[in-house]
């Protein structure tokens, strides 16, 4: 038998793939293949750039060549909805895709699930917040696949008074309001551009940034760079997980509010992704062993 420290590529290995544009900053292949090599499962997870217009070609791929599933980054998690068999019920809803599971039949059909475990791992570090965050307003940056999620989350989980949708793109903003209707039990969402965003922030109890601004190799953005809109009291969501500590963080932190980083979702995420490719828990011990060197670097 192989020791545990070493990951073994045989012909009976599956393999699971991240679906994106970009892809060279994910930490999940170090998280999954973390979990493979101590778990001594036969699976090796991989991250291949699919530019938009490819996103056909490489589900088609995922069926023909017996992958176990995939994870679906940007751009892709909306248009994934239409290349799959069936979804999740929380895939639905949100109409945004971010794993999809590979189910083999024993006359070897495959049927494409998909799921959406942004759900569980943006709520994840939150729960604990809930008797302050129940109720609150909130503000979210962005309208994209990550936005529905948490836009879903915050309605379903919270009932905030209030949920301001700053968007670059209102049309996408609006499409996600009208979705969502039937979870705004009390009215919250607006939208608002970005230049509009700053009263809102200044209001708001809790303020996610659900953009890539700020992601690896540009470290020095922030999606909202006026400082003074934050203040002790606010927490600060950053879904940008490399750098784990953001510029957006490390100027909210300075004014006084409470940051989560991006980190505990991916791994919270992550780990509902895993359980359902290979049926076992994520020993997040050990995952949180293989990132560290990268979070100090």
């Amino acid at each position: 038998m192989k020791p545990a420290t070493e990951i073994a590529i045989r012909a009976t290995t599956r393999p699971v793939v991240l679906l994106g544009d970009p892809v060279a900053h994910s930490f999940s292949p170090l998280i999954h293949n973390t979990g493979f090599r101590v778990q001594r499962l036969d699976y090796v997870y991989l991250a291949c750039r699919v530019p938009r217009g490819a996103l056909p070609d490489a589900v088609a791929g995922l069926r023909a060549l017996g992958f176990a599933g995939a994870n679906v980054t940007i751009p892709h998690k909306e248009a994934m909805l239409a290349l799959v068999d069936q979804c999740t019920p929380h895939a639905q809803a949100i109409g945004a895709i971010n794993t999809v599971i590979c189910h083999i039949d024993a006359q070897g059909a495959v049927t494409l699930i998909g799921d959406n475990t942004d759900v569980i791992g943006f709520l994840e570090p939150l729960r604990p917040l809930a008797d302050c965050l129940t109720g609150a307003e909130m503000v979210v940056l962005g309208a994209g696949g990550a936005a529905r999620a948490v836009v879903y989350a915050l309605l379903t989980e919270f009932r905030p008074s209030r949920l301001t949708i700053a968007a670059r793109t209102r049309a996408r903003a609006e499409a996600m309001a009208t979705d969502f209707a039937i979870y705004d039990t009390r009215q919250a969402l607006q939208i608002v551009s970005w230049n509009e965003a700053a009263p809102a922030i200044r209001r708001a109890c809790l303020v996610v940034n659900a953009t890539p601004v700020g992601m690896h190799p540009h470290v020095e953005a922030s999606p909202w760079p006026h400082v003074e809109d934050f203040s002790p009291g606010q927490i600060v969501y950053d879904l940008v997980y490399n750098p784990v500590q953001t510029r957006l963080l490390r100027e909210a932190a300075d004014r006084g509010a409470t940051t989560i980083d991006g980190l505990t979702m991916l791994i919270g995420q992550a780990a509902a992704a895993y359980q359902h490719w290979t049926g076992h828990t994520l020993p997040r011990q050990a995952v949180q062993a293989a990132l560290q060197p990268l979070l100090q670097g």
